[in-house]
């Protein structure tokens, strides 16, 4: 599963520098697919390609938010999510809606780093 931020989170930035994907980023600040991983481009939902550095909206507006789909709860880096590990609120907890096994977070990893 993917790791998120709830709004119990005081926005002391901790975790972002600790994510090994770049999938952590402040409140209203746009990300991107290929901050902090190989991607160039990307192929999303509908089949629509989009370039890896194209701006994305904000999930959140008010907290520091991690983009689920480029979490990989640090697999293949470190024993456990770094940005959990670093909170000082204990607000980096599982997300319930991204349910995924060992070999999917891996497999994941890989595809953000371009892994062969």
């Amino acid at each position: 599963m993917a790791i998120m931020i709830t709004d119990e989170c005081i926005n002391c930035g901790a975790c972002e520098p600790e994510c090994p994907n770049t999938a952590i980023y402040e409140g209203g600040m746009e990300w991107t697919w290929g901050g902090g991983t190989d991607l160039t481009e990307v192929e999303i939902d509908g089949g629509e390609v989009i370039a890896g550095d194209a701006p994305q909206q904000p999930i959140s507006d008010e907290f520091y938010y991690i983009v689920s789909d480029k979490c990989t709860e640090c697999m293949g880096f470190h024993e456990e999510p770094q940005c959990a590990a670093v909170c000082p609120v204990d607000c980096c907890v599982d997300d319930p809606d991204y349910r995924e096994t060992e070999e999917e977070l891996l497999a994941k990893k890989d595809w953000l780093h371009q892994a062969s």
